[in-house]
């Protein structure tokens, strides 16, 4: 097995990469597929940081759109995202990868408080730590709360994964001759409204040099790949900081 290019990875999941072909909710297969992906990242030594979103069971945009008020939309958003964190907790346990879930609004029966010195420490020991609740803040997404705990923990690069293998000049499911980029650079992603991740995210990550890689999760080996800095994907920004 390669050695690792990055020792340190924030790792970004959609929520609705959890709901395989239900369209809602975690399917089980999906989840433990995951945890078998990250049980070899693991084996490779790699520290990991995972935010993952709550969009398979509730999206605080969605609701806001449809009248709700948006800051109580975002903080249920910010439940769901906890719900996943626990499901993906239990399937990495369960592959013998020790874990701790952090959340940014206190829930003490279920999880940690987050706590970046604490973060850091679970990671030098090994443990992935999963931060759920977002930022604790309405009005940001996942996206910036992955942003933002990457650089907390100084993560060296930030690993999207999607349901596609990288970042297209169009929609590549309804254009069949959509473009890939293989690197782009942060103003690019902003000029162009790639819609990798939001604004306030790719400015965060610009001010900061912290690149993003976008890579197809469900291709079987593709996390240890995008550890390993094989060339897949998309890269956002400079690779080596």
């Amino acid at each position: 097995m390669a050695a690792p290019r990055y020792n340190r990875v924030l790792l970004k999941l959609s929520g609705e990469a959890l709901q395989g072909d239900r369209g809602y909710g975690i399917a089980p297969p999906v989840i433990e597929a995951i945890a078998a992906e990250l049980k070899e990242v693991h084996t490779m030594g790699v520290q990991v940081g995972i935010v993952i979103g709550g969009g398979n069971i509730f999206r605080g945009v969605a609701a806001s759109a449809q009248g709700m008020d948006r800051a109580s939309a975002d903080y249920m958003g910010m439940l769901a995202t906890v719900i996943n964190a626990l499901a993906l907790q239990e399937a990495l346990e369960s592959a013998d990868i020790p874990t701790r879930v952090q959340t940014a609004i206190e829930m003490q029966a279920l999880a940690e408080p987050y706590i970046r010195r604490r973060a850091v420490r679970h990671l030098e020991k090994g443990r992935f730590v999963i931060f759920g609740a977002g930022t604790g803040n309405p009005y940001f997404t996942t996206d910036t709360a992955a942003a933002l705990r990457a650089n907390e923990i100084n993560a060296q690069i930030i690993m999207k994964a999607t349901k596609v293998d990288g970042i297209y000049d169009s929609d590549p499911m309804k254009n069949p001759n959509a473009k890939r980029y293989e690197r782009l650079s942060y103003l690019e992603v902003l000029q162009q409204n790639l819609k990798v991740m939001d604004s306030t995210a790719i400015s965060l990550c610009k001010d900061n040099n912290l690149p993003i890689m976008v890579f197809n999760m469900h291709e079987k080996g593709n996390i240890r790949r995008a550890v390993s800095g094989e060339p897949i994907g998309t890269v956002v920004g400079e690779v080596d900081r």
